[in-house]
């Protein structure tokens, strides 16, 4: 795959090819048909960057990399094509596409749950939902469950992400700007200090550098639908990984204490 990562800004559900980067599969094996969409919540020039900052704690993650206080990550299979991701914490329904996040709140139905925020509603019974907005519909179907990383699974651990072929992790630490990378299926493992690029909140994404010259990375993290590869499990944080001239990719979320 190509280490370029493309941003559209788009208006709300005119997205015609969802790339799930890493974990899913690739804008070239997307259908052209127009597709619905969550509202592309980047910035409107991602060219402008801020200077590195460096840090003696951790940075605040954005809240769209955590599930809140749900217990599982549902994955949806949805026509026209597209993957969603859910989480549903109390109160709320947090929801990832290829373009971006949503939080949508609790709203009146006769059966089912319903969740709506401005113009566009989620509905689900069972198994099936339905997604709308004044520019479409999705018909969807729940694929698969997975259940959250925790700190007590992974203590120290503020955000976990992974990829395949090869298998890879990386870590952050929850309390100092450090990761460790776990590289080649563990035969490899550098514990390292990161250099903050770039932090939006509001788009959820997070690029980061190496802050060491003798071991250079870049980690770019975004808040997007994202499927592993192998095993169709959803994740809600797309992981794109440079190192060594080589583009690792992988799925996350942040772990909350």
């Amino acid at each position: 795959m190509p280490s370029t990562t493309v941003v559209n800004v788009v208006p709300w559900f005119l997205v015609a090819s969802l790339v799930l980067g890493g974990c899913a599969t690739s804008s070239d094996e997307r259908s052209s048909t127009p597709e619905v969409g969550v509202r592309d919540l980047t910035p409107q020039n991602p060219e402008a960057r801020e200077e590195p900052t460096v840090t003696e704690q951790a940075p605040l993650l954005p809240s769209a990399f955590f599930p809140g206080d749900a217990e599982e990550f549902v994955a949806w299979n949805c026509s026209p094509a597209q993957d969603l991701v859910s989480a549903f914490p109390t109160d709320e329904m947090r929801l990832w596409s290829g373009q971006g996040f949503q939080r949508l709140e609790p709203a009146v139905v006769a059966s089912g749950a319903r969740y709506a925020k401005d113009d566009l509603s989620f509905w689900n019974k069972g198994d099936e939902a339905v997604v709308e907005s004044d520019n479409g519909r999705l018909d969807c179907e729940a694929a698969m469950s997975r259940d959250v990383l925790t700190r007590a699974e992974r203590p120290g651990v503020m955000f976990h992400g992974r990829g395949n072929e090869p298998g890879w992790t990386v870590r952050l630490a929850h309390d100092v700007p450090e990761l460790t990378l776990v590289l080649d299926y563990g035969e490899r493992e550098l514990t390292l200090p990161y250099r903050i690029e770039s932090l939006d909140n509001e788009a959820g994404r997070v690029e980061l550098s190496s802050g060491r010259s003798d071991e250079p990375f870049e980690l770019s993290l975004q808040a997007r639908a994202c499927r592993d590869d192998m095993s169709g499990q959803p994740f809600p944080v797309r992981v794109i990984l440079e190192m060594d001239d080589r583009t690792y990719r992988g799925c996350g979320q942040g772990i909350a204490p």
